[in-house]
């Protein structure tokens, strides 16, 4: 049996920016995803601490070393700059292989930058 476990976490990362005419999506800073364990185009999910709204979208690559979460397209009415949210990724594996599995999880620093990283 297969299920579905969390894999990456980028918990609490201030969004840069919101911009509702681009492609809808999510654009994090290269050094956070490498760090989560999170490749461009990946779906993952946004819960916004400050107002509850949780959406699915994918992952583009962002500026390394830049700190930006930018909200984009429809994604972008779900967040505002200086709000924080959680980016989730989940893995489907095996039961008993799940049982071992740790995921990545990070926690950036203020300006997002590559702190503490979590990773069993």
């Amino acid at each position: 049996m297969d299920i579905e476990i969390l894999k990456s976490k980028i918990h609490r990362i201030s969004i840069t920016e919101a911009n509702l005419n681009y492609i809808g999506s999510i654009t994090i800073d290269l050094d956070l995803m490498e760090a989560a364990n999170i490749i461009a185009n990946e779906k993952v999910q946004v819960v916004n601490v400050n107002n509850g709204s949780r959406i699915e979208t994918y992952v583009i690559e962002g500026g390394r070393g830049t700190g930006v979460c930018c909200l984009n397209g429809p994604a972008a009415r779900h967040g505002q700059e200086g709000d924080i949210v959680i980016v989730i990724s989940y893995a489907r594996m095996d039961f008993e292989k799940a049982k071992t599995f740790k995921p990545w999880i990070i926690f950036p620093t203020e300006g997002n930058k590559l702190a503490e990283i979590n990773n069993g």
